[in-house]
């Protein structure tokens, strides 16, 4: 067990309160269902999930269309309605039983990524009615998603309180904690098996103070 005696939980979204995978393979779907509408084809949303689980990410949606003969169909347009979709997404169980712990403690999200698709993220898992603070990166000026730190600052100006008294829980080490490790806070990772990034820190100054496996593990003083 890992105690979090600090007054102010602030929670990454992807991979942290639920699984990125099920983003992606809401989104497939949606694009899925929009090729078979405008032009009569299946079977997309199974070719790139199949293509996700073996390791392809950036370039998932031009993959398929090449697996299934489509090289001609534009790109950009699937992956605008991919991003801007309403996601079918639910809490991972122990985000859910962290946040009911949490109760009316002070707490905050700062997700990296493009501010819309963040924010039906968001309002999807039913988050505003249970965070104090929401933080969209994509909102920032351009260069202010983590490891910025903008976003910390924001938290510690919104909670009022020292930077001692946050903790940040994340999963991807390569930008989720250098920064708030160097302002003071806690830091903890969670490295939930389904997981879409590998999260291995570059250097000590980026590896949390502590790792987890389930939000369960987590006290709260």
């Amino acid at each position: 067990m890992v105690d979090i005696p600090h007054p102010v939980v602030v929670l990454d979204l992807d991979d942290t309160l639920y699984l990125e995978r099920d983003f992606a393979r809401s989104g497939f779907a949606a694009v899925g269902r929009h090729l078979e509408e405008s032009h009569g084809l299946t079977g997309y949303a199974e070719h790139c999930a199949r293509l996700l689980d073996e390791g392809h990410r950036g370039t998932v949606f031009d993959a398929a269309l090449a697996a299934m003969g489509l090289a001609a169909i534009e790109v950009a347009p699937l992956v605008a309605l991919y991003r801007g979709h309403a996601p079918e997404i639910a809490l991972a169980e122990d985000a859910g039983r962290l946040l009911d712990r949490l109760g009316a403690r002070a707490s905050a999200i700062i997700t990296d990524g493009p501010a819309q698709t963040q924010g039906n993220k968001v309002a999807a898992l039913g988050l505003h009615d249970r965070i104090g603070k929401v933080i969209l990166t994509g909102l920032l000026p351009e260069g202010c998603g983590k490891p910025h730190a903008m976003a910390y600052e924001m938290v510690e100006q919104w909670s009022g309180r020292p930077a001692a008294d946050h903790v940040y829980i994340a999963d991807n080490a390569a930008k989720d904690f250098v920064t708030p490790r160097a302002r003071g806070w806690t830091t903890v990772q969670i490295l939930r098996e389904r997981r879409i990034h590998a999260c291995t820190a570059p250097t000590p100054g980026h590896a949390a103070h502590h790792v987890v496996v389930s939000l369960d593990e987590l006290r709260l003083a």
